[in-house]
């Protein structure tokens, strides 16, 4: 295990990082606001696990492939920034659905097309098809590593902690964006929550086709 001290620094950058608004974020806010807080935390559980395999992966080398292969760091760019823009065109298409029918629509009600586990696939995919993710665990985490201790226990903590903090911050998130929809039904029912977190999937989606590899 790493140093307290080292340890305790990179709780403050898991955290800071986790707070920073992004896919995981805005996904984890528009279940919570359309399903529950119920139905939020397995989006929520499925990013954490694609974060371990993230993790995984960079330990295996794949951020050196990244890094030396262009047409690797191009596939993994395309496929998570249309992934994003399918997730933003969806939510625009679903506001035009919005009526103040939707008001009567209990949060977290069983809907088939809302099943936990498309919830937690998606949060898996969200996870795994962003190259920024793998580049930031890649950076960070060997930077809190010590060459005298084994690597695997180390890597093992830093991991398991991650993940933690980051499905505490997605939950904190999901909870705020309940009470918010409670508090803003007739809004909500306008559509217009739905284009805003449209457009801001989409946002991610361009913002990564223009990543450069490192």
């Amino acid at each position: 295990m790493p140093t307290w001290t080292t340890y305790l620094i990179f709780v403050g950058f898991a955290l800071a990082a986790s707070f920073t608004p992004g896919p995981a974020v805005m996904l984890s806010i528009h279940n919570a606001m359309h399903y529950g807080w119920r139905r939020a935390l397995w989006s929520s559980l499925g990013n954490v696990s694609g974060l371990l395999g993230l993790a995984t992966l960079s330990a295996l080398g794949l951020n050196a492939v990244l890094q030396t292969s262009a047409l690797a760091f191009t596939l993994v760019k395309v496929a998570g920034a249309t992934y994003l823009i399918w997730l933003g065109m969806q939510q625009w298409r679903r506001a035009r659905q919005a009526s103040p029918q939707a008001l009567a629509t209990v949060p977290g009600e069983e809907r088939a097309d809302h099943h936990p586990r498309k919830l937690y696939a998606k949060g898996v995919t969200v996870a795994l098809t962003n190259p920024k993710a793998i580049a930031f665990i890649a950076a960070l985490f060997p930077q809190f590593l010590s060459a005298s201790r084994p690597m695997g226990p180390q890597y093992a903590v830093l991991t398991a902690t991650f993940m933690a903090i980051s499905l505490l911050v997605l939950s904190l998130y999901a909870g705020l964006a309940v009470l918010t929809r409670r508090r803003l039904n007739t809004w909500f029912a306008s559509g217009w929550p739905q284009r805003v977190s449209g457009t801001v999937f989409c946002a991610f989606g361009v913002g990564l086709l223009r990543l450069h590899r490192p």
